[in-house]
């Protein structure tokens, strides 16, 4: 009886055994969560909600919602990530020299227009994401910002009324459509003429970061059910010992 009463105990302290050695989830660290503040409205590429392809002046969230290593999609979230606005194609873009802040660019516009979204560089990275426009609109923001625009070929919706989710069809096309750039001159370039791919290496260790952060998971269940049953196991030892030694002391009596 008495250890029946003892193995509740017991059991509770291989739970917090077993949580101690369970896998930790993390969230922030792989998809790159930035929080920006424009301080004009900003027009922005990708597949946005109705009404949200310029967004107003305010505070946005920006994050990677897959990487890949061509390209990467990301989205943006309203200040307390709570609504989607737009889910973007984005093209990793090396750079020279890297920041500790984080470098929101733009492609200046006429008097009386929005800026265009055109990059976002992570703290500390050499590389960014260059984002990717819509046909049409890539060739009007080159014709008129005189500079290479990334666009898709591919027939993807340029905005949607229903919530945007991550299971999304167009996100999944996004993962393989096809990326090409127009020059201000208005011809259609490939991709590799206006954008610098970062290093094979400095990409494989951002990827092996990444997998080392992504959340975890696996359920702790059976890591803490062996730890239980250690434990009772233990228990059932040590009863074991303690009876033996109770009988060798009435044997040493008698």
């Amino acid at each position: 009886m008495r250890l029946l009463k003892a193995v509740p105990t017991v059991f509770c302290l291989a739970v917090l055994a077993g949580a101690m050695f369970s896998p930790a989830a993390k969230a922030d660290a792989w998809d790159l969560k930035t929080t920006v503040t424009f301080s004009g409205p900003v027009e922005i590429p990708g597949v946005h909600v109705a009404g949200w392809g310029v967004l107003p002046a305010g505070t946005y969230v920006f994050k990677i919602l897959d990487s890949q290593a061509d390209r990467h999609i990301v989205q943006i979230f309203n200040k307390d990530e709570t609504v989607c606005y737009a889910t973007i194609m984005a093209i990793p873009n090396f750079r020279l020299k890297t920041t500790d802040n984080t470098v929101i660019t733009f492609r200046e516009r006429p008097a009386g227009q929005p800026e265009a979204l055109r990059g976002w560089f992570y703290p500390g990275r050499q590389w960014g994401e260059e984002f990717v426009y819509p046909k049409a609109k890539a060739m009007e923001i080159a014709t008129t910002t005189k500079t290479p625009v990334l666009f898709s070929p591919a027939e993807l919706p340029v905005e949607v009324t229903e919530p945007i989710t991550a299971d999304a069809p167009f996100v999944a096309q996004m993962k393989t459509a096809p990326v090409m750039a127009y020059q201000p001159t208005g011809e259609e370039v490939q991709l590799a003429e206006v954008v610098t791919p970062p290093p094979p290496a400095e990409m494989q260790a951002e990827t092996q970061a990444s997998a080392a952060t992504l959340p975890q998971t696996g359920s702790p269940l059976p890591l803490i059910a062996l730890f239980g049953l250690l434990a009772l196991m233990s228990a059932f030892a040590m009863r074991s010992v303690r009876l033996a030694a109770i009988r060798s002391t009435k044997n040493s009596s008698l």
